[in-house]
């Protein structure tokens, strides 16, 4: 009878076991493994050939495995291969037993008389394999698919992301050895000494940013930010048609703000060197026909794809990008732009869920191996700067903020010193991790210059100077300094920050966090903030406090810490390998001595300097492009990068 027959209408079905509903032998073929084991003894050329199709994990029996390993093993050492050398090496690991002493090796050579069909025996252990993980894949499918705790589109991504991990082979672990990263550390250094050039990446066609960075690496979350009008659009689509016609490389730009259309007219103008005003109202002269023919010649061989989905959620744009890799192959993407994203699930408001989604496109560019580049809208914050300081910084990344240099940060021992002092270490720190304080190791402690600050002063007497943007945890998530009102509540640790609060009001006003009231929206999640590190401060005041250097800190994973008592947040910068600033200043004078020039400015480079870099800016035509080098021309100034 089927699971669940005879059940009453609307009753809970159970869960299937694994061994109820496969309770067949799992798809595998010992003599074909057998045979394969028999040709690497037999032939070296053998263990290389079934090396590059199987691993130890793809035989069905331990005793397999085990055997593999130790030839694999004895190959990478250079030292021979045979029933006596293989022997001797399961002797000294204590295995010899396990796999039927000398007899079982001995057997594995009477099995096989060539290692001729050492090949095509890998293929079918390689196929039973796979079809094997195929069955755990769809056996882990089904539990999510009957949890009631998981919400149906996280389970579909899941169940997703299971398949795209088996339709790679799944050959991804736990965990990696040393000597194997080695080896393959070794390989790619081999590979670029053979290599002339610079490049180890994604080439850009931006030659300054391609020297300084090598390319785009893969793996890497860029960030490209800018006020509006600055260019952002225009950047990345003469970068992605730079890839795509030039390199002939796989590339999707998702476009949240311009439609299809508009982009394609973009690119075409940029590419064929036409006006786009000409283009855009079709008054085009006879010698733009030419040019536009030409360009769409390239453009339409060009592996160059566009998704103007408007409100796209970061599981569509994972999901796809999974099929295009698997259909056409896929070496960049780009996302414009960041804000225009939303979250595949509720969040609590704007703050988390940007957060979430830079991070969850840092997990896009690791799994694909890839570039990911995600454009991000600036705050005004550049403009109130005044005339002579708009050029952007970190801090100026929407959703982001700072704290003043005298913010004590809590470190994981308990103590207290302020973020200025921080700046270029990696201290361990004490942080929120879900309701529980938890300690990590902040990667950077950096000064983002000299901001606006406000005081926010709480019933128990804390008092921390922050960016008017700076994130604080409520119960609902997390809110900006502008966004707080007296009489809102923001979380401090229960322990651990009492050392630094007044001693005259320590104790009072503190409110455990299942006395939250409404602000919880279960009474599970209130249960569970009864037993958290957290109790609730009241807001007293919001001031402002004048102009003064403030800083951030990130902290990998939880990505808060606690400055003056209070929880607070870091900035989407975190998830970033790189971070690029564009500035026009004829955007803001039109009059300016720079007119026609841009200036991309590295403001984070994980892997290497900071460098600000020049480019020319032709509008008409949509297009960025290399400065010239070369000696300054009188009164000029010089190209290339500074």
């Amino acid at each position: 009878m089927a699971a669940g027959a005879g059940t009453a209408a609307g009753a809970v079905r159970a869960l299937p076991s694994t061994a109820a509903s496969y309770d067949r032998v799992p798809p595998h073929n010992l003599d074909a493994e057998v045979s394969v084991l028999g040709s690497m003894l037999l032939s070296k050329d053998a263990i290389a050939e079934v090396s590059e199709l199987v691993g130890p994990e793809d035989f069905y029996r331990g005793a397999h495995r085990t055997m593999f390993e130790a030839m694999r093993d004895l190959y990478d050492r250079g030292e021979p291969v045979d029933p006596v050398t293989l022997a001797d090496e399961l002797e000294s690991r204590g295995t010899l037993d396990d796999v039927g002493g000398a007899i079982g090796i001995a057997d594995l050579l009477a099995a096989v008389p060539t290692a001729a069909n050492a090949l095509y025996y890998g293929r079918i252990v390689a196929d039973h394999a796979l079809r094997r993980r195929l069955i755990d894949a769809g056996t882990q499918i089904t539990r999510q698919g009957y949890d009631p705790t998981a919400g149906a589109a996280e389970a579909v991504d899941a169940s997703e992301a299971l398949i795209y991990q088996v339709a790679q082979r799944g050959r991804g672990s736990e965990f990696t050895q040393m000597k194997q990263l080695l080896t393959a550390s070794f390989d790619l250094i081999e590979r670029l000494a053979e290599n002339n050039s610079a490049i180890t990446g994604l080439a850009t066609g931006f030659t300054d940013f391609d020297e300084l960075t090598a390319g785009l690496q893969p793996s890497n979350l860029v960030i490209i930010a800018a006020r509006p009008a600055m260019g952002k659009s225009t950047l990345v689509t003469n970068l992605a048609t730079h890839v795509a016609v030039e390199l002939r490389k796989p590339a999707i730009l998702f476009s949240l703000e311009m439609s299809e259309m508009e982009l394609v007219q973009r690119i075409l103008a940029s590419e064929a060197k036409v006006s786009s005003d000409r283009l855009r109202t079709g008054r085009l002269h006879e010698t733009d026909w030419p040019k536009l023919s030409q360009a769409s010649g390239r453009l339409a061989e060009a592996p160059l794809f566009i998704d103007d989905t408007a409100g796209i959620n970061l599981m569509e744009i994972r999901s796809k990008c999974r099929r295009l890799k698997q259909k056409h192959g896929l070496d960049l993407v780009i996302v414009d732009y960041l804000q225009l994203m939303q979250s595949h699930r509720r969040v609590e408001n704007r703050v988390q869920e940007v957060a979430e989604i830079s991070r969850g496109l840092k997990i896009l560019a690791k799994e694909l191996e890839i570039p990911v580049i995600a454009l991000s809208q600036l705050s005004r914050k550049p403009e109130d700067r005044g005339r002579d300081d708009r050029r952007p910084q970190l801090a100026d990344l929407r959703e982001s903020g700072c704290l003043t240099g005298d913010s004590r940060v809590v470190l994981a021992s308990g103590e207290t010193a302020p973020i200025s002092s921080l700046c270029g270490r990696r201290p361990h720190l004490a942080t929120l991790d879900g309701w529980r304080m938890d300690t990590r190791r902040a990667s950077r402690v950096w000064s983002t210059g000299v901001k606006p600050v406000f005081a926010l002063t709480t019933a128990d007497g804390r008092r921390v100077r922050a960016t008017a943007n700076h994130p604080f945890r409520v119960a609902d998530g997390w809110r900006p300094l502008e966004g707080l009102r007296p009489g809102d509540r923001v979380a401090a640790p229960r322990s651990g920050g009492d050392h630094f609060r007044p001693a005259a009001v320590a104790g009072d006003h503190r409110r455990p966090a299942a006395a939250a009231g409404g602000h919880g929206r279960s009474v599970a999640a209130a249960a569970q903030r009864a037993t958290a590190d957290v109790c609730w401060d009241t807001v007293d005041s919001i001031e402002p406090a004048g102009r003064e250097e403030v800083f951030d800190i990130t902290v990998p994973g939880t990505h808060n810490f606690v400055a003056d008592g209070l929880v607070v947040h870091n900035s989407i910068e975190q998830d970033a390998d790189v971070v690029c600033f564009i500035y026009r200043d004829e955007v803001y004078d039109k009059e300016s001595a720079a007119k026609g020039e841009a200036e991309l400015i590295v403001a984070k480079h994980r892997n290497g300097p900071l460098r600000t870099i020049h480019l020319s800016f032709i509008g008409h035509h949509s297009r960025f492009a290399n400065m010239a080098r070369g000696p300054m021309p009188p009164g000029g100034r010089p190209g290339g990068a500074l």
